[in-house]
């Protein structure tokens, strides 16, 4: 049977026609379905959890009242290494969440010679390092690229990590430890905003290249005032324990340095200081003294006829605070090298009698009387008590 041209075209475009109007009667009833879907109220006690995981979405009815536990109903299984958002232990208190996790994935840090296999879930170059434990400074460089080496890198990304220099800048007298990528001192200064005037010197040439520790001053002619942060040196307290013998020392309580801050008169001329006067000083943080147990028994051999001969001893080399600026101490005229710290006492001239007479009795059990050659022979000492 034959059809025309005419009647073929109009068969086509009733069967086109039908097909759109089935379709359009499919899409209304698919929208009707999930808005009802998503009108529908979620049952009490019950909370609809989405999970995103590695690019995979889930959803979850659930009576649990944790991520943690939800993920567990889930059979979601998570590293050591792996982050959860919010965390594990947050409870719901809405019905509907949203809970991503994001999978640890190795990274290997390429810091300056050191190499170190991590694994992060984190996907920026900062977090990778700060997870990672690293310490960092603004101006340090991070790049991460996905490994191509992997017999010296490992499957997964690298962190090369590129290290500001660390210099010195002091400004007008006052020090700061600054980092830079830069090249030369010139644009040290400019990249930390510091503007030269005419009187202004700088230590070094501006085209000087930037090294690894370098300090560079800048100094401005005439006087002016500076300011210092130093410490205050802590005082020590000692406690004598006649339970322990001489020469025992404990540090009960650590003694901890002080702060202050010392203001300065300076006067500046082609660059070079050329008088300094102290005009303030400002303790911002007081000191806190150190507490020292030490021993004060005495070697009981030391008494009897011994004591009477050390009696005949101090009459004629000097008194137990003797300090005449000889370099010698005490009773005995002790160098600071022989005393040594005995009882943890600087020289023989800070220490208590009874240990000034015990250092005397050990000295005199391993050497005699010969440390004291003039004395003992105008005394006529007698080597007869070791």
């Amino acid at each position: 049977m034959k059809i025309s041209t005419e009647y073929y075209h109009r068969l086509v475009t009733l069967r086109v026609a039908c097909i759109a109007v089935v379709l359009l009667a499919a899409m209304i009833g698919l929208t009707h379905s999930v808005g009802a879907a998503s009108d529908k109220p979620v049952p009490r006690g019950q909370h609809v959890i989405t999970i995103y995981d590695q690019g995979q979405k889930r959803v979850v009815l659930t009576k649990s009242h944790t991520v943690r536990d939800t993920l567990k109903q889930a059979d979601v299984t998570l590293s050591d290494h792996d982050k959860v958002e919010p965390s594990l232990d947050t409870e719901y208190a809405a019905q509907q969440y949203t809970v991503n996790i994001y999978r640890a994935r190795p990274v290997m840090i390429v810091d300056g010679m050191k190499r170190e296999q991590v694994l992060s879930p984190y996907s920026s170059p900062r977090d990778i390092a700060k997870h990672a434990g690293l310490a960092l400074h603004d101006e340090d460089k991070l790049t991460l690229t996905q490994s191509e080496d992997v017999l010296a890198d490992g499957v997964g990304s690298k962190l090369l990590v590129d290290r500001a220099t660390t210099a010195n800048l002091v400004l007008y007298g006052k020090r700061t430890t600054v980092y830079t990528h830069t090249a030369t001192v010139a644009d040290l200064l400019k990249e930390k905003s510091v503007t030269l005037a005419t009187d202004d010197t700088v230590s070094v040439a501006q085209e000087t290249a930037i090294s690894e520790g370098m300090t560079v001053e800048i100094w401005r002619n005439g006087v002016q005032t500076v300011n210092e942060d130093q410490d205050v040196e802590f005082g020590t307290e000692q406690i004598q324990d006649g339970d322990q013998p001489v020469g025992y020392k404990q540090v009960r309580t650590p003694g901890v340095k002080g702060k202050k801050t010392v203001t300065y008169e300076v006067t500046m001329k082609n660059g070079q200081e050329v008088a300094r006067k102290e005009i303030q000083s400002v303790v911002t943080q007081q000191p806190q003294k150190e507490v020292v147990v030490v021993g004060a028994k005495i070697d009981s051999t030391a008494n009897g006829g011994f004591a009477g001969a050390l009696s005949q001893l101090r009459s004629c080399e000097g008194s137990y605070t003797s300090n005449t600026g000889n370099g010698y101490y005490g009773a005995y005229q002790y160098d600071i090298s022989t005393w040594a710290n005995f009882g943890g006492y600087a020289n023989a001239s800070l220490a208590p009698p009874a240990v000034q007479d015990e250092k005397a009795w050990q000295t005199y059990k391993s050497r005699g009387w010969s440390p004291w050659p003039s004395c003992s022979r105008k005394l006529g000492l007698q080597d007869i008590y070791r």
